[in-house]
């Protein structure tokens, strides 16, 4: 079976990913050589998936490298060398320190390493002091601050960013943040625009402006940047948009099967291994893969249709082949089309396995009601539905994600309605949840209503339901969710035409300040008051790009979203996006419960 491959190919990103992922290559295969000989190295599970999304398994192994995953078991291993690869975690250096005093205790004499992603943090090296192991270790740093999971996406792979801020105050992601587009900036040039949205974004524009004062990227040497604009927002502007169902391919995956590194686990007899039935296979989804390239991010009734409009072309093609005399390089041509076969067979029975679960009566009731709500002309019909899914005890993650929906819709709930609700998750689910509720109304994402909602006005000023949307031949962003157009990527649209000058107004409805930055000494061509203008172009004659930083996680419904504005006639400017993490509604939701214990 043609393997796909877990590393995405980069050449056709409109920034030079490859050299930025070469350059996170050669660190870490500097640090392995650091190291002589044979050596363990013992990685924190949490980094795995970047690191396979940026080195081979085969690379690592011709350095000498055996691999473990850091957990609070001893270490198993003959090898005398230990290199721990691992984020600056309070826990993470418990299990290390319990590993090197299980080593003493045996008496073993081992080398130890510890290499911090992305940057060595005082607080953890205390601890280690505090376990009397410090003083064993060579410590050192692996800038690894992004990862690019696509020619257009790159995630800076920080997970529970919404909750650190909005809940616990914590807002050490957001100079990471900085520090990651700083970086980018070494490889583009300095971005002369700078638009952000939330008290996030707003945030991490003045840490940018620091940075640029104390390690200046020289704008001068490298001619017109290659990113014109950089929009950074807020989850919290919309959150609305995360808790409706993604009704992409892509995000359909992801909706039931959860996509983690740019990969979906499934039984292998799903797609397709029926001699390996009952293991489960990684199948990775990036656009190296062709057909899942043409594929993502149409609306999934759509898929359907041209999947099975490609199984027919290929078979008429065969039976033309098998009844008439065909050239050499007829035959050739359709030995390219065999060629992907395999691809179209793993897509027609994802495709099947996935309309198992959206043909379903409990999903399509459950768009609907989520439309209902999105419309917001019918609150106690969802008041009721909500308070229905309750009393049948529905998945937590799933009851929570709905009433998310219309809390932020209607601005909180009327105290008594707040109250009961409280009250029935609590006896239904159970009392330990209630830790997870006052973190949701500490974000204000499930909290009683203080002031009557302005989510009508927002509505209709950015048209985001709209009517008749057609899915086939979509003329309007809406597509990905069937009628609703994601907040989120309305405003980016405006801050791309216009900036944010004429919509203030709409701005003000939203969560957090905005503010708007000129960086740099260009002539003012190059950073013009409206960037409709169609002089987007870098010396080499490609467009130049806007980059679309999301702090708290995006979904693959909105990227969509913005491929297929970026793909508009009368569009100046391909798109970059970047993320801290990639999300669904569910695990926006997970990150708010509280584990006990």
């Amino acid at each position: 079976m043609a393997k796909v491959s877990q590393i995405p190919n980069l050449d056709n990103s409109p920034l030079n990913l490859r050299s930025l992922r070469e350059q996170s290559q050669r660190e870490l295969v500097n640090i392995l050589k650091n190291v002589r000989g044979k050596k363990c190295l013992v990685i924190d599970p949490k980094l795995s998936g970047s690191l396979s999304l940026i080195i081979q398994t085969s690379v690592l192994m011709e350095y000498g490298v055996e691999l473990r995953h850091l957990s609070a078991d001893p270490l198993e291993t003959d090898i005398s060398k230990i290199v721990y690869l691992v984020r600056s975690q309070f826990e993470l250096m418990k299990f290390i320190s319990s590993q090197v005093h299980n080593d003493i205790s045996k008496g073993l004499q081992r080398e130890y390493h510890v290499y911090f992603v992305p940057r060595r943090e005082v607080v953890c090296e205390k601890v280690l002091e505090e376990e009397k192991v410090h003083h064993l270790m060579t410590i050192g740093e692996y800038p690894l601050y992004m990862v690019p999971f696509d020619e257009d996406v790159i995630s800076f792979e920080l997970d529970c960013v919404n909750k650190e801020f909005q809940v616990d105050g914590d807002t050490s992601s957001l100079w990471h943040i900085a520090k990651a587009i700083h970086k980018l900036e070494s490889f583009s040039g300095l971005i002369p625009n700078v638009r952000a949205k939330g008290r996030c974004s707003v945030r991490v524009a003045d840490i940018l402006t620091r940075m640029q004062t104390e390690e200046p990227v020289n704008s001068h040497d490298m001619g017109i940047p290659e990113i014109n604009t950089v929009i950074l927002l807020d989850r919290e502007v919309d959150m609305v948009t995360p808790m409706c169902s993604q009704l992409t391919y892509e995000g359909l995956i992801d909706e039931f099967f959860h996509i983690n590194n740019g990969s979906v686990e499934l039984d292998a007899s799903i797609l397709g291994a029926q001699q390996q039935e009952g293991k489960k296979m990684k199948h990775p989804l990036n656009s190296s893969d062709k057909l899942f390239k043409e594929t993502r991010d149409l609306n999934f009734e759509v898929v359907v249709q041209v999947l099975r409009q490609k199984a027919t072309s290929m078979k008429e093609d065969y039976a033309e082949m098998t009844s008439t005399n065909q050239s050499v390089s007829e035959l050739k041509d359709f030995v390219k089309k065999l060629n992907s076969l395999p691809e179209m067979t793993r897509h027609i029975n994802l495709a099947q396995h996935l309309t198992t679960f959206t043909s379903k009566q409990s999903f399509l009731a459950r768009l609907n009601m989520e439309h209902t709500i999105v419309e917001a002309e019918s609150y106690d019909i969802c008041f009721e539905h909500i308070e229905e899914l309750i009393h049948k005890q529905e998945p937590l993650i799933s009851v929570l994600r709905l009433l998310i929906l219309f809390s932020v819709t209607n601005s909180g709930l009327p105290k008594k309605h707040f109250d009961y609700l409280r009250r029935e998750l609590l006896h239904s689910y159970g009392f330990e949840h209630i830790a997870t509720l006052n973190n949701l109304e500490k974000a204000g994402l499930l909290r009683k209503q203080e002031s009557k909602s302005n989510w009508l006005t927002i509505k209709r000023a950015l048209q985001l339901v709209v009517e008749d949307t057609d899915t086939a031949n979509p003329n309007d962003i809406s597509y990905v969710f069937s009628g609703y157009a994601p907040l989120s990527i309305r405003l980016v649209h405006h801050a791309i035409r216009s900036g944010w000058r004429p919509m203030e107004e709409i701005l003000r409805l939203l969560p957090g300040p905005h503010s708007e930055t000129k960086r740099g000494g260009f002539p003012h061509s190059a950073s013009s008051e409206s960037m409709s203008v169609a002089g987007g172009r870098v010396a080499d004659g490609r467009r130049s790009l806007v980059l679309v930083v999301f702090i708290g996680g995006v979904t693959f419904a909105e990227i969509a979203a913005l491929r297929f504005l970026s793909a508009q006639e009368g569009m100046a400017y391909d798109v970059m996006v970047a993320t801290t993490k990639m999300i669904s509604g569910n695990s926006l939701t997970e990150s708010y419960v509280e584990k006990l214990g």
